[in-house]
């Protein structure tokens, strides 16, 4: 076979598999490529490695060069189509992953995304190392695409996510979402007028004013969906469940949900007066910064059931018991933030969740649960007159879904910021599924004991 078959048929090769990413990414100017793809494999009139001198032997700086941008352009694709590494940086999956795990994550699990931001520093997520500016460009921007993958969502499942309610940032305070600074923000707006002369004004007029302060306050800056934070929870509502919790425990379609061994609440635990061993906390895996001792004689712990009966059987404890909110107690940091459903962490719901296709009528009574999904998620133009609400300028009474969405929650659920604080989970925010720990590090321990040798390798259920 003569050189120029061969030249054709790799070109062809490369042209067909070219040509698939662009029909799936559905941006055909990214046809012109298919000019170089031809240069590089037949006409070859371009010199596409120029940093190199042709006919002439490299020298060692060149060829580590080119060494180097291979292997950053091998690494960025593995991470975007096939797995990448994610740290955990908060103790809100304890005890199922502890502070400092970090976790194999797989594109592959549920199916690699193609990058919103596709022109971004490599290895950043969404902050540059040194200036701590943004690491992308917004220059080409791609809609939301996802291969198929090897399963799909399934109940119970940890998750690694990009944060729904991270797409507008303050910078001054990234700990706290924007969303809660402007509804915390207009409660106190509020309280200040409930004590002065100051007549009552409408829920929207505080929520505009508390937008204009803080915007005027801090810096705020936008991110795309594939540039926000990275969570992990636990899925436990699927699209077309239907979710409550009573105190504490979670029922979906009415049947209550087996709990996680790992799962842990908060506890008051009170003792005679006399305090217990700190090396029986270390043995049950509690970290020093939440042996939190509220009295002489009372510790507030985060703990697991079994733990809690453990330490129940304790000579010098009176009493275990665990902190619940009660029910119809109204939690304004909540979703869906409305007194209308006087919801709080261990009592809420029922609440439906949305799945693609699904048609939900709307009142303005139940439009707080959808409206940033109808407005932020899927990108209409959402505005309600009176008691009418407009839909992309349109009176409706009903809206269909576009995408599946998803209710996490963490297995550390006093301590978890998840869906019961921000809402659904939109299927165009999942990342993919942890799959093992390899590599763990205690922030708390001191020479070789701050790497958990036994979490190597360790599988995530």
């Amino acid at each position: 076979m003569s050189e120029k078959k061969i030249q054709l048929i790799r070109f062809g090769i490369a042209a067909a598999i070219y040509l698939l990413v662009v029909i799936w990414i559905g941006n055909y100017w990214l046809l012109a490529g298919l000019a170089i793809i031809y240069d590089i494999y037949v006409s070859k009139k371009v010199n596409w490695t120029f940093w190199k001198k042709r006919d002439v032997r490299n020298n060692s700086f060149v060829e580590w060069l080119d060494a180097g941008i291979f292997a950053v352009v091998a690494v960025t694709l593995i991470n975007i189509f096939l797995f990448q590494n994610y740290r955990i940086p908060t103790g809100s999956m304890e005890k199922s992953l502890l502070i400092g795990d970090h976790l194999f994550v797989s594109k592959l699990a549920y199916g690699p995304r193609m990058p919103n931001t596709p022109v971004a520093f490599p290895f950043t997520q969404h902050t540059m190392p040194l200036t701590k500016g943004k690491s992308w460009s917004d220059i080409v921007h791609w809609p939301y695409k996802r291969l198929m993958g090897l399963g799909h969502v399934k109940h119970n499942d940890a998750i690694v996510f990009n944060f729904p309610a991270g797409d507008t940032v303050v910078v001054e305070e990234q700990v706290t979402s924007y969303y809660e600074i402007v509804r915390r923000t207009a409660r106190e707006m509020m309280a200040r007028d409930s004590y002065g002369s100051q007549p009552a004004r409408p829920e929207s007029w505080y929520l505009n004013a508390a937008r204009n302060e803080v915007r005027d306050r801090f810096t705020i800056i936008y991110r795309p969906v594939d540039r926000r934070d990275n969570y992990v929870k636990r899925c436990i509502g699927l699209p077309g469940d239907s979710l409550e919790i009573r105190q504490g425990v979670v029922y979906i379609n009415g049947a209550e949900v087996t709990e996680n061994e790992s799962q842990q609440f908060n506890y008051v635990v009170s003792t005679n007066g006399t305090t217990i061993n700190p090396k029986v906390f270390e043995r049950m895996g509690i970290a020093r910064s939440d042996q939190n001792m509220v009295s002489g004689s009372a510790y507030y712990l985060p703990l697991t059931r079994t733990n809690a009966e453990a330490i129940g059987k304790f000579a010098n404890v009176r009493e275990v018991a665990p902190v619940f909110s009660r029910p119809g107690e109204y939690a304004p940091h909540i979703f869906p933030h409305s007194p209308v459903y006087r919801w709080n962490e261990d009592n809420f719901g029922p609440l439906w969740i949305p799945s693609k296709g699904a048609v939900v009528k709307l009142d303005t009574s139940n439009l707080c649960l959808y409206e940033r999904i109808i407005d932020v998620y899927e990108g209409n133009d959402l505005r309600v007159e009176g008691r009418t609400i407009f839909i992309n300028g349109q009176p409706s009474d009903s809206y269909t879904f576009s995408m599946d969405y998803f209710f996490m929650m963490g297995d550390n659920r006093h301590n978890s910021a998840d869906s019961r604080y921000w809402g659904f989970v939109p299927q165009d925010h999942v990342v993919g599924k942890p799959k093992f720990i390899w590599l763990s590090i205690d922030k708390e321990a001191t020479g070789l004991k701050k790497i958990r040798f036994k979490r190597f390798a360790m599988g995530i259920k």
